[in-house]
């Protein structure tokens, strides 16, 4: 399975916002906003955490699920 366009997708969605995004995977957090971050982290079956803090934080979170879903990911956003 390759992930590649989840992977493009979810970086250029992240990069719309000013927001620190970071996503949780075991006992790593990557910027959502580096591509390369996320080759080396996204893999199928896992599960994810993303955490968003900033001015447009509830449209990112919004924006990036929905993203997350579109590419059958599993991902917690966190409050």
């Amino acid at each position: 399975m390759s992930n590649n366009a989840a992977i493009v997708d979810i970086s250029q969605t992240a990069n719309k916002f000013q927001s620190s995004i970071v996503l949780q995977a075991e006992n790593k957090y990557i910027d959502v906003k580096s591509i390369l971050g996320l080759f080396t982290t996204l893999v199928g079956g896992h599960s994810y955490e993303l955490h968003v803090h900033g001015a447009d934080a509830e449209e990112a979170k919004a924006a990036l699920a929905a993203v997350f879903e579109k590419h059958n990911l599993k991902v917690n956003v966190v409050e």
